[in-house]
C-alpha cells in the first residue's frame, strides 16, 4: 500500500509541474534535466495533506527524537505547519535573518533550551539549507540529529549530513521518482537515461575524511577538507580551485585598458585562485571584455571579483548589479559590498545574485591608514555575514574575524615585504597575513602588475601564501 501510495503521490507531482523535464539552470549555476520546484503544492491543498501525512510517517518510522519541529524557509514552512496542526507538536521558525528590532531573535517560537528539533525541509541536493537552519537552530539552543525530506535528490546530501551527525530520512528519492515516472509512461526512457547520468556526475562527496577531521577548528583545516564541508556552491568552487592549483592568490588587475588586463590574466592566469577587476576603470570597455574574460576563467580554472564595493540601497544596488553598462551580474562569480546602508545592501544584491549562484564578500576591514572600519563597525559587519550565510561568504578583512571554515577572509594589500605607498596603503607579506593574522586568500595588485617580470612575481606571491597556509593548518 505504500509503495502505491507513493506512486499516485509522484503522478500529482508530475502533473502539477512540481517535477519538471527540459533544460534548467540550477541555484548554483548547473545546467540540469530535471527541475524540482514544490513551491506549487501550496496552491493544491489535498496535495498538500498528503505529503505532510507520509512526512510524518516517515519521521515516526525513524524513530527519530524530537519535542518539536522547524521547517527550512520557505517552502518547508507551510508543510511544518500543517504537521504541527495536525498532529499537535509544537512548531518553531527561522527567520532568513535576525529582526534588527525588538528581541532580534533568530528562532521565534516557545521551546525549552536543549530541545531536541526535527528539520522538514522539500528538497534535498547538498544538504546546505539544512545545515544552514541546524545553524540557526544550535544558536538558539536547540540540537538537531534527524531531518525528514520530501526528496532527496540523491546528489550527496545525505552523506553531507551525515559527516554533521544528522540522519536524513526522505520519503522519496529523485531515483526512485524517475523510475515509478518511467513505468506510467510519463517520461521517456532517454530522458531518464539523461538523468541519471547527470545525477551521476554532479555528486557532492565527503571523501574518506573522518568526523574527527572535520571538527578541526576552521583555521586548522586543509582547502580540501573546507571544500568538502561548504554548503555554498561558490565557497566549495573556490576552495576546490585552491586546493588543485596549490594557489590562494588573487591578483588585482587595475589597468584601464581592456587589452592589458586580459593580456596580464593569460600570463598570470594558471598560478591564480581569482582575477579581481575594476571594470569602471576601463577606458575602452565593451561587452566583449568580459566575455574574453570568462573564457580565460574557464580556461585557467580561477573566480572572476569585481570589486565594485556597492554601498547604496537595496533597490539601487540591485540595478547596478544587473543593468547599466557593466551587467556586472551576468560575468562576475563574487561582489563585495559595504554594510554601511545595512543589510538592505546585502538583499538586494542577493536578490539579483543568487538565482545565478552568485556570492558576496562584505568589507569588514580595510588596508588603507585611518581606515573607519574598525571595532564595532567590523562586528556588525560579522553579524550581518551570518545572518545572510546562503549569499555573503567572506569578507575582505586584515585579519581572520570568524573561525568559520564557510566564511573565506581575503585580505588586500600584500607585498612581498612590509611597507606602505604615499596615498596610505599598507603593505603586509603573506607570511603576516596568513598565519600570524589567520587570513585565507591575499589579493597582490601592484606587486604583480608592475614588476618587471609579472609571471614570475605571481609565481613568487603564490607559493609564499600557500605555503604559508599549510604551515599555519600543521602548527
Amino acid at each position: 500500500m505504500a509503495s502505491e501510495e507513493k506512486s499516485e503521490l509522484v503522478e500529482k507531482l508530475f502533473e502539477i509541474e512540481a517535477i519538471k523535464f527540459g533544460d534548467f539552470i540550477l541555484k548554483s549555476g548547473i545546467q540540469s534535466p530535471v527541475y524540482v520546484d514544490f513551491r506549487v503544492i501550496v496552491s493544491h491543498p489535498e496535495i498538500m495533506r498528503q505529503v505532510s501525512a507520509m512526512l510524518w510517517n516517515t519521521a515516526s518510522d525513524s524513530k527519530a527524537d524530537f519535542s518539536v519541529i522547524c521547517g527550512v524557509p520557505y517552502t518547508a514552512l507551510p508543510i511544518a505547519s500543517c504537521i504541527s496542526v495536525t498532529h499537535n507538536i509544537p512548531m518553531v521558525m527561522r527567520r532568513k535573518e535576525a529582526k534588527a528590532y525588538g528581541t532580534k531573535r533568530l528562532i521565534e517560537g516557545v521551546f525549552a533550551a536543549g530541545s531536541k528539533c526535527l528539520v522538514i525541509e522539500d528538497v534535498v541536493t547538498s544538504g546546505s539549507s539544512v545545515l544552514e537552519t541546524v545553524e540557526a537552530l544550535s544558536s538558539a539552543d536547540l540540537r538537531v540529529t534527524d531531518a525528514v525530506v520530501l526528496l532527496d535528490r540523491f546528489q550527496g546530501g545525505k552523506e553531507m549530513l551525515k559527516y554533521q551527525g544528522i540522519s536524513l530520512h526522505s520519503l522519496l528519492t529523485l531515483p526512485e521518482v524517475i523510475e515509478l515516472l518511467c513505468r506510467k509512461g510519463k517520461v521517456d526512457p532517454e530522458m531518464a537515461e539523461k538523468v541519471r547520468k547527470f545525477l551521476s556526475a554532479n555528486k557532492f562527496q565527503p571523501s574518506s575524511l573522518t568526523r574527527k577531521e572535520l571538527e578541526k577548528p576552521g583555521s586548522k583545516l586543509s582547502f580540501e577538507e573546507r571544500a568538502i564541508i561548504a554548503t555554498h556552491p561558490l565557497t566549495k568552487r573556490l576552495f576546490q580551485i585552491i586546493s588543485e592549483k596549490k594557489s590562494n592568490l588573487a591578483v588585482s588587475v587595475d589597468f584601464t585598458t581592456s587589452g592589458e588586463v586580459l593580456s596580464l590574466v593569460e600570463k598570470v592566469g594558471p598560478h591564480v585562485c581569482i582575477v579581481k577587476t575594476h571594470v569602471d576603470i576601463l577606458e575602452d570597455f565593451t561587452p566583449s571584455f568580459t566575455q574574453s574574460l570568462q573564457q580565460l576563467a574557464e580556461k585557467h580554472n580561477f573566480v572572476i571579483f569585481e570589486d565594485r564595493k556597492f554601498a547604496d540601497i537595496g533597490n539601487t544596488v540591485k540595478n547596478q548589479f544587473s543593468k547599466g553598462l557593466y551587467h556586472i551580474a551576468d560575468w562576475a562569480d563574487l561582489v563585495n559590498a559595504h554594510a554601511i546602508p545595512g543589510d538592505g545592501v546585502v538583499k538586494g544584491l542577493k536578490e539579483i545574485g543568487t538565482p545565478l549562484g552568485r556570492a558576496c564578500l562584505l568589507i569588514a576591514e580595510m588596508s588603507s591608514a585611518g581606515s573607519l572600519a574598525t571595532g564595532e563597525y567590523t562586528t556588525r559587519v560579522v553579524e550581518m555575514a551570518k545572518n545572510h550565510k546562503d549569499f555573503v561568504v567572506g569578507f575582505i578583512s586584515q585579519s581572520c574575524l570568524l573561525d568559520d571554515p564557510q566564511f573565506v577572509h581575503m585580505t588586500p594589500g600584500v607585498q612581498l615585504h612590509t611597507g606602505g605607498d604615499a596615498l596610505g596603503q599598507q603593505y603586509l607579506t603573506p607570511t603576516e597575513v596568513i598565519i600570524n593574522k589567520g587570513s585565507d586568500v591575499v589579493i597582490v595588485g601592484r606587486g604583480i602588475y608592475q614588476a618587471a617580470d609579472p609571471l614570475k612575481a605571481a609565481v613568487d606571491f603564490k607559493e609564499a601564501a600557500y605555503n604559508a597556509y599549510m604551515k599555519r593548518t600543521r602548527n
